[in-house]
């Protein structure tokens, strides 16, 4: 049996702790080292996950062996030092989005391409119990055939609790970049590729509030929508409705796909499991039809991507699907803009759900 595959992690900020926890909890996955342009946040967060080797984005860039890099740079900075990872021969996974804007993320495939690399991105939550279940009974026809969706993220934005919360209101994040991605990866897999989009968007405050940390109280400005509202409507003939806010007083996610025959609610795309409720036609109340508990989170994409390399075959969470979701957010802001319909103009295979059987904490590689 080959040796557990290689990580790397650059960016040791908030969302890091979760990819270690599971990355050093996998027996196919060997967290070897992180960078960060802060070289002793990365050592710090070395030191708390008995990762062996930290510094600056050289340290991961040059280590023998590291097979994949997960990048966990800002939205910014995601093209950039995704393409750095794939000019010294390593394969990446890319926080969402893919970049920030569809030049960026064209050239970034190519060069993968032309290298013989992969490149993965998030979300991968999809890949969870709760979605791949839901998901599957779609595909069993538990609902009959889907005809829409209905999609709502609203909260009053992550300012109250992120210490550092300022480029969550900037280009390449905002409710859409930031969170969107969550609800149209699995749209995606239920409808398959969007073709056009109509959105409206707005801002409730030029300037907010840091609410927590050493930064508490400062303020800072808003340069993107905090709420957008969006049709999509796909290659298949289907649509779908969707809210995403930061604007909200009343917290409130959820997803719903209406069928010929039942509505589904699936769980909240953000999160890895949850129940899973079918409302019949026939009946006026939800009936549970499934409750899933995930045994790991964020990096599950990146374990199945390194399995994949293992075993010759595409991974899922793939960057041609990273790139559909960027261009149709892409689509969304240029309809914000202009009131008018936009048309999405990449397309996308919807990946294979996982087999049943399938363990992220089994050893298999």
């Amino acid at each position: 049996m080959a040796s557990p595959m290689g990580v790397g992690l650059i960016g040791a900020g908030t969302i890091s702790d979760t990819y270690l926890e599971n990355l050093t909890s996998f027996a196919d996955t060997e967290v070897l080292a992180i960078g960060d342009i802060v070289p002793e946040a990365a050592r710090e967060k070395a030191a708390k996950y008995d990762v062996p080797a930290a510094g600056d984005v050289a340290t991961v860039l040059d280590h023998p062996g590291v097979e994949i890099v997960v990048n966990l740079t800002i939205p910014a900075a995601h093209a950039e030092v995704a393409t750095q990872v794939i000019g010294v021969g390593k394969h990446v996974w890319n926080e969402k989005p893919l970049a920030l804007d569809r030049a960026s993320g064209e050239r970034l495939l190519r060069d993968a391409e032309a290298a013989g690399l992969l490149v993965g991105c998030a979300p991968d939550t999809f890949l969870g119990p709760g979605l791949q279940t839901a998901c599957r009974f779609i595909e069993q026809g538990l609902i009959g055939t889907p005809l829409t969706a209905l999609a709502l993220l609203q909260l009053p934005g992550p300012e109250s609790w992120h210490p550092n919360p300022a480029f969550l209101y900037a280009p390449g994040a905002g409710p859409l970049f930031d969170l969107g991605p969550y609800y149209l990866t699995v749209l995606v897999q239920v409808f398959g590729s969007v073709s056009s989009v109509a959105a409206l968007g707005s801002k409730a405050r030029e300037r907010r509030v840091i609410g927590s940390g050493p930064k508490a109280g400062e303020e800072f400005d808003v340069t993107v929508p905090s709420h957008v509202s969006a049709l999509a409507q796909f290659e298949s003939g289907q649509s779908a409705q969707t809210i995403f806010s930061f604007d909200s007083a009343l917290p409130r996610m959820l997803l719903e796909v209406n069928g010929t025959d039942a509505t589904m609610l699936f769980p909240d795309p953000n999160f890895f499991d949850g129940a899973i409720a079918i409302r019949r036609r026939d009946s006026e109340d939800w009936e549970t039809v499934a409750t899933t508990t995930a045994v790991s989170s964020r990096g599950t994409g990146v374990l199945d991507m390194a399995r994949a390399l293992r075993e010759g075959r595409p991974h899922r969470a793939q960057g041609a699907m990273g790139y559909h979701v960027l261009d149709t957010m892409t689509a969304i802001a240029e309809s914000v803009e202009s009131r008018a319909f936009v048309e999405v103009a990449s397309s996308v295979d919807k990946p294979p759900l996982l087999p049943d059987e399938w363990d992220p904490l089994a050893p298999t590689i």
